[in-house]
């Protein structure tokens, strides 16, 4: 079985420590969802542990390679990053933007092969914007675009997916449609590393929540081992209220 795996890890900036000594592993068939207040350094170590922002320590290996040493391309076969801020340099047609997904296979605009071609229909029709193929991306609302970004990500079929707030932006519909899709990516053998706000779409998907405070993992395991009223106190600094993956939060502690 082929992990992930993130040993150490060390992120700091401006003599501050983003990322404290990070430890953790991702096999196939999992959902894991990475949890935290802002500042917790989320962002910093998903970036970090792909290989698109510096480390002061630690490593990560695919399988048995270092996974900073492999080439952009023999990452880009391995893992897919669906960013939190996805601003596009000009104006795309939203087919054109999906089909990015497929330039690690040797695909351009103009010449798609016929797994890519059904690729991109795949994942354009599984985030329910077939419909836009033929729009430009600057007359799309911010939620029709978080969606096509969704699809560029799935065309890419990797079997690794690491995905920043991928449904920020979204009415709760397109929500459950897009966490709906990367749990129907993970049963089929993907691995999927999640950051969500919403502790209560966390805890009726995942299964394995990565709780972060102050640069570290404070709390790693099953939604049922780790997701407390008493661990959102102490993340969050708020009082909440938690029957089965039912999250009910109270306000301020």
């Amino acid at each position: 079985m082929t992990e992930l795996i993130v040993k150490d890890l060390t992120v700091s900036a401006a003599g501050a420590v983003l990322v404290d000594n990070v430890s953790f592993c991702l096999a196939p068939g999992e959902f894991a969802v990475l949890l935290g207040p802002n500042g917790a350094g989320k962002t910093s170590l998903l970036r970090a542990a792909i290989g698109l922002e510096k480390t002061d320590g630690g490593s990560v290996t695919l399988g048995d390679r270092n996974f900073f040493k492999s080439s952009p391309i023999e990452r880009a076969r391995q893992l897919t990053y669906l960013p939190q801020v996805r601003s596009l340099a000009w104006p795309c047609l939203v087919r054109d933007v999906v089909a990015l997904g497929r330039y690690a296979y040797g695909a351009s605009l103009g010449r798609l092969g016929e797994d890519d071609a059904a690729a991109i229909k795949h994942a354009m029709a599984a985030c329910d914007i077939a419909d836009l193929a033929e729009r430009r991306t600057d007359t799309l609302s911010g939620g029709e675009l978080v969606r096509v970004h969704c699809a560029r990500a799935l065309a890419a079929q990797t079997p690794f997916l690491v995905a920043d707030e991928p449904v920020a932006s979204l009415d709760p519909r397109h929500q459950f449609r897009i966490l709906d899709l990367i749990q129907s990516y993970v049963r089929g053998g993907g691995a999927a590393l999640v950051v969500l706000h919403d502790i209560g779409l966390a805890a009726r998907y995942a299964d394995r929540m990565i709780w972060m405070k102050d640069g570290k993992i404070i709390a790693d395991g099953a939604p049922g081992d780790t997701l407390t009223p008493e661990r959102i106190k102490f993340v969050y600094d708020v009082n909440a209220r938690v029957e089965g993956s039912s999250v009910t939060l109270e306000g301020p502690a």
